[in-house]
């Protein structure tokens, strides 16, 4: 390569093959956040019992994983992985319960008619999916970030363009949240893979799971929206 930027040489290992200081827990964390405020400012009757239960369970499991790894995520205890899981779950579990509700709602006509509370219902919950399943994505992948860090797998569960065309990408290069977060958006908007390809039985059953969700989500509001305007 010929140019003012950094030659990668046939040996060097990129650093998402190899031991890394870790990433930053903030991306994620803002993600967490942000579902958790979706969660409760989304109508009562698609959250989980009252719309304080979420969060106020959600921010517990946050501040407590923040405290214990408050930088980098680089932490490799059992216990904070399975604190991390749980996190994992709730959120999941409530944006499971608001699809449902959602679409349980536009079936038997108890969602309102009033086009600008549907359409932001059903934006909330869609954005929901996106936040959840990048998080999901990112917490998986290769046994999760701090097991990322350490090089704990040798085998990516989503292969990034940035691991096939190396000698195009920063040798510092490694998936951080932001980039299953796009891999999440994409999917939930194409309702397939685009540019990253989910290698592993379980991330391919994942995202058939949020095409799924999303497009029943996407149709159902789009539906009663066109048929409220008309």
């Amino acid at each position: 390569m010929s140019g003012s930027g950094k030659e990668l040489g046939d040996d060097q290992v990129p650093a998402w093959a190899r031991r890394t200081a870790g990433e930053s827990r903030w991306a994620a964390t803002a993600a967490v956040v942000g579902i958790m405020v979706l969660q409760y400012y989304l109508p009562g009757q698609f959250t989980f019992g009252p719309r304080w239960v979420v969060p106020t369970v959600g921010f517990t499991l946050l501040v407590v994983l923040i405290v214990a790894s408050p930088v980098r995520l680089d932490r490799e205890e059992v216990w904070l992985r399975r604190f991390s899981l749980c996190l994992d779950a709730l959120l999941g579990f409530a944006m499971v319960w608001s699809v449902w509700q959602l679409v349980i709602g536009l079936i038997d006509g108890a969602v309102s008619n009033d086009p600008r509370v549907l359409l932001t219902t059903g934006a909330g919950v869609w954005l929901t999916n996106v936040l959840v399943f990048g998080l999901w994505y990112w917490g998986f992948d290769r046994g999760g970030p701090a097991a990322r860090a350490h090089n704990r797998q040798q085998y990516p569960d989503f292969l990034f363009v940035q691991m096939q065309n190396q000698a195009l990408t920063d040798p510092e290069w490694e998936p951080q949240f932001p980039d299953y977060l796009y891999l999440s958006f994409t999917n939930a908007t194409a309702f397939s893979p685009t540019d990253v390809m989910p290698m592993s039985r379980w991330a391919k059953t994942l995202m058939m799971a949020q095409s799924a969700i999303a497009l029943v989500t996407m149709s159902l509001v789009i539906a009663r929206a066109i048929n409220v305007l008309k």
